[in-house]
């Protein structure tokens, strides 16, 4: 018996961890088929319980010890195959079927996104010692949000599409909201703040007002400022 309860329950705290990471590729789906439908919405409240899942499954594990009471699973290489299906691929299939740019330019833009993403995904070196992410972190479910939210000129659209998809190899990192310490009150509140107007968004089918772009576009100068105002050297050895 170990200190944290007989091994029987700690081996099935371990799997219940990886089976609530898993349940992200289910929610996945469930977005996929709203985004096939064009009911984007509904794509992008799964998108958001997925992004909830991946947000604390981490947590769990850490808490649950689980390379140790379930260790034939590796958590790791389940979150990015999870992460890859809810990051990248349901909001690259969202923006080929949305009106939101030519469906042409929507499909060769999903196919650089993906390829680039999966590159990205690969990369050991992903994330710093202090877990900033090296690069823009792929998060395509938000930036896609973003793109519905705001309704932006297509071109313009596309434009930043292709800023975001370079700027994963660029010299930048990106906050992770839970684990990186510095600020992390700040973040997550204004992580909070997020999902509350993605939610209001959601609730009125994307098609929102000035107040809640205008808070959109708080959160995002936020993230985009951080890294200039906390971190100097954002490509230093770590």
């Amino acid at each position: 018996m170990g200190h944290d309860g007989p091994a029987p329950v700690r081996r099935a705290a371990g799997f219940s961890v990886h089976l609530f990471t898993a349940s992200g590729g289910a929610v996945a789906l469930l977005a996929l088929y709203a985004a096939i439908e064009r009911d984007f919405a509904t794509c992008f409240a799964w998108l958001g319980l997925a992004l909830f899942i991946d947000g604390i499954d981490g947590t769990l594990a850490r808490a649950a010890k689980v390379t140790e009471t379930a260790p034939r699973i590796d958590g790791v290489v389940l979150d990015l195959v999870v992460d890859f299906l809810t990051y990248v691929l349901v909001p690259v299939i969202a923006l080929w079927r949305s009106d939101l740019m030519p469906t042409p330019v929507a499909f060769w833009l999903g196919l650089i996104v993906t390829l680039a993403s999966a590159l990205y995904f690969a990369d050991t070196r992903m994330k710093t010692a202090d877990h900033w992410f090296r690069g823009f972190p792929a998060i395509w479910n938000v930036a896609v949000l973003y793109l519905f939210v705001l309704r932006l000129p297509w071109p313009i659209a596309a434009g930043l599409l292709v800023i975001g998809t370079a700027a994963m190899f660029a010299p930048v990192v990106f906050v992770h909201p839970l684990r990186v310490e510095r600020v992390r009150v700040a973040t997550v509140l204004v992580s909070v703040a997020f999902f509350g107007l993605s939610a209001a968004a959601i609730l009125q089918d994307l098609a929102v007002g000035w107040m809640i772009k205008a808070g959109f576009v708080a959160v995002a100068i936020y993230f985009l400022a951080l890294p200039l105002v906390v971190r100097a050297s954002p490509w230093a050895e770590d």
